[in-house]
């Protein structure tokens, strides 16, 4: 009983982490567009900043990953809080355009010893069968970090347009020194200690012949279609409603929170009674049809309910994803989550920018190649499961 409770305390700060860590992210939304105007830039050195901080995400969460299979969970995550920090901080004092290349090129590979070895200590700490819930409770915290990040942001930048990343900053150190005090730390899988690390590129060849590599293909795939929506969102329905900041956010809070419900109540029964890999399937279409759907949707209304159920489609399918990966990874539980990483920040890498050209060319386009490709992925995964994995249709199957 003493060890359960100790395991849902760890869960709860795990849980903390991550809000702070997403939510540091979240909270300088609202201000880039106004910041970036002290130094001269506007949206191309936004989308750069932005494929930067991915950029470091996709190199060195596979590290992260295999460093906390070695050395355990707690130091890295420790670490990772310590440098997201910083790189907070140094933006915000930040007197050329260098610098704030330098300090998100930093966030991002704070953020990268920051996920891989949570969703790593997740797994240390539940039970197979709890796995599920876990992922779920995780994120939710991120999800939520997301969600009010903005309003925070846009609240902190009356003060001024530092505060916000003076305080995101500041927060992620403190959930440094509280993970410190109250984290309990993990054993390390001495089996991999005398293995020699891979790089990079091995790695990411070797993650081919892994029996998860379709869950790490729709990671990359519904990670480029989130970025791919909410980078040309706002830019959608300003050209073609004229919507206020207000609208958008009204947009973007509404979905997120019914995600965040649906992560916490609603996800366990969904796994429990239709086994995760069912949920992806199920949401992997529904994204493609929502994503596409936003293209007829006329009335705030209408698009603030299709925009919601995109928003939680693609909420249901990262911890089912999480879950099925952790399941199928065994031993290899931090290099399996730093591959997750690596391959969700390829998406947040790709999507962005090639957004951005389909909008330029065509408003409607990033969403009708957005729908394609998420099809696309739901028919590879469906292929996949019937054929390889057909015990992933049912509940509870390992």
């Amino acid at each position: 009983m003493t060890q359960q409770k100790s395991n849902k305390a760890a869960l709860y700060i795990l849980m903390f982490n991550m809000f702070i860590a997403m939510g540091s992210i979240g909270i300088i939304i609202p201000v880039m567009p106004e910041y970036l105007k002290l130094f001269g830039a506007a949206g191309q050195i936004l989308g750069m900043l932005i494929a930067t901080f991915a950029l470091a995400q996709f190199v060195f969460s596979p590290i992260a990953g295999n460093l906390s299979d070695q050395y355990g969970r707690k130091n890295l995550i420790i670490f990772g809080l310590i440098v997201t920090g910083l790189a907070q901080i140094g933006f915000g004092l930040s007197t050329d355009v260098w610098m704030l290349f330098l300090a998100r090129f930093l966030g991002g590979l704070g953020s990268a010893f920051v996920a891989p070895p949570i969703m790593a200590f997740v797994a240390d700490v539940t039970t197979y069968e709890e796995r599920g819930k876990g992922m779920g409770m995780i994120g939710a915290a991120m999800s939520f970090g997301f969600m009010i990040g903005p309003g925070i942001g846009g609240f902190l930048s009356k003060v001024s347009l530092h505060f916000p990343f003076y305080t995101a900053g500041f927060a992620a150190i403190l959930a440094a020194i509280l993970s410190f005090f109250l984290l309990p730390a993990t054993k390390p899988n001495t089996a991999k200690k005398a293995q020699k690390q891979d790089n990079l590129v091995k790695q990411m060849a070797r993650s081919v012949r892994m029996p998860y590599f379709v869950m790490l293909i729709i990671m990359l795939v519904f990670s480029f279609g989130i970025a791919n929506f909410q980078t040309t969102l706002s830019l959608f329905v300003t050209e073609k409603f004229n919507y206020t900041p207000t609208d958008i956010a009204i947009i973007l809070v509404m979905g997120g929170a019914f995600g965040v419900v649906v992560q916490m109540f609603v996800i366990t029964p969904l796994f429990n009674r239709f086994g995760e890999m069912k949920v992806v399937l199920v949401n992997l279409f529904i994204a493609a049809v929502s994503i596409f759907l936003i293209l007829f949707a006329s009335g705030f209304a209408l698009i603030l309910i299709v925009a919601t159920i995109f928003s939680t489609a693609t909420t249901l399918i990262r911890p089912a994803v999480n879950t099925l990966i952790s399941k199928l990874a065994e031993n290899e539980q931090g290099y399996a989550a730093g591959l997750n990483n690596a391959y969700m920040s390829l998406g947040n890498m790709i999507g962005p920018a090639l957004a951005g050209i389909l909008f330029d060319w065509n408003m409607n386009s990033p969403y009708i190649f957005g729908s394609i490709i998420l099809m696309a992925c739901f028919f590879i995964a469906l292929i996949w499961t019937m054929k390889k994995a057909p015990h992933l249709m049912h509940p509870d199957s390992n």
